[in-house]
């Protein structure tokens, strides 16, 4: 009887803070302060990817913000999709202010406010099926609620899908994610007119190379990836190549089959918020993108 009213009250109440382990606290006063006391930052990945956006963070990854982000992605761990995602709000709004676009909104063909679209990374399929969620769309919609309760127009586009299976990315360096994710994602069937309608952030959980925002960015512009010419033609990835089975890291792209041409995008120093009009291919532009963590190394560039 004891063990089952246990069970009961765990299903309830949190076991444990996600942060420290601190008993019946969904996230605790002191790992709430890790994760969003300092404020969100830009941030930028050393070498920085072609056509990324610029990137706001909320926290570092690591310590007790990296144990709360595995706790809600690995574990299971629901309740922290809350303050998970009032930090990816606050990193959303920072990215907004930096393109010197209102968050309440800046006014639409309509009259109206434009909406802000949340487009998260997405998650690899298998690993949705293995965790029984998507961590980021999850997070997402968290962001979305608050930014809401704040009076800013948005909502949740779920405008991306993987184009093909995924290779785990454990163990590669900038250069080869990037050329292991080129071409990873698309836009998902009639998306296209309601990213053209809105003012587009991407989202995601973490950032640590900036190859999965990058990807994501090139997706929604609308530009054309040159394929690999030879599936047998020789990789830019030394090593096997892992059909993804567990995600450990950034969001995972395609099994790798030869040299990826670079494509042509716009470098995150160039003015955010402009329509998207860069090429006959152009969907629409990404105006910035926001994440709960990234890694502290991207941090120290924000000092410049």
């Amino acid at each position: 009887m004891r063990d089952w009213w246990q069970d009961l009250t765990d299903l309830v109440l949190p076991a444990e803070c996600g942060g420290c382990g601190r008993p019946r606290a969904v996230l605790c006063a002191r790992c709430r302060g890790a994760l969003s006391g300092a404020g969100p930052c830009r941030v930028r990945p050393v070498p920085e990817p072609a056509g990324l956006p610029p990137v706001h963070a909320a926290a570092w990854y690591a310590d007790e913000v990296r144990a709360t982000l595995l706790a809600h992605k690995e574990r299971g761990a629901l309740a922290l999709s809350r303050p998970l995602g009032e930090a990816l709000a606050d990193a959303v709004r920072a990215g907004l202010r930096a393109a010197r676009t209102p968050c309440a909104g800046d006014g639409g063909p309509s009259g109206g406010p434009r909406p802000v679209l949340l487009v998260p990374v997405p998650s690899a399929r298998r690993a949705v099926r293995a965790r029984g969620h998507d961590p980021a769309r999850r997070i997402a919609y968290a962001a979305a609620g608050e930014l809401r309760r704040s009076g800013v127009p948005v909502r949740v586009l779920s405008a991306l899908r993987q184009r093909r299976d995924v290779a785990d990315q454990s163990g590669l360096g900038s250069r080869q994610r990037l050329a292991n994710l080129a071409g990873a994602l698309t836009v998902t069937r009639g998306c296209e007119r309601l990213l053209s309608a809105g003012r587009v952030v991407l989202v995601d959980d973490l950032m640590t190379t900036g190859a999965s925002l990058a990807e994501a960015a090139r997706a929604v512009r609308g530009r054309a990836w040159a394929p690999a010419p030879d599936p047998g033609a020789g990789s830019s990835i030394s090593g096997p190549a892992f059909v993804y089975r567990g995600e450990t890291g950034e969001r995972r792209g395609e099994q790798r089959n030869g040299p990826v041409q670079q494509r042509a995008g716009r470098r995150s120093g160039r003015p955010s918020g402009t329509a998207g009009a860069e090429g006959a291919e152009g969907i629409t532009d990404v105006m910035c993108a926001a994440v709960v963590a990234a890694s502290p190394d991207a941090f120290e560039i924000s000092r410049n």
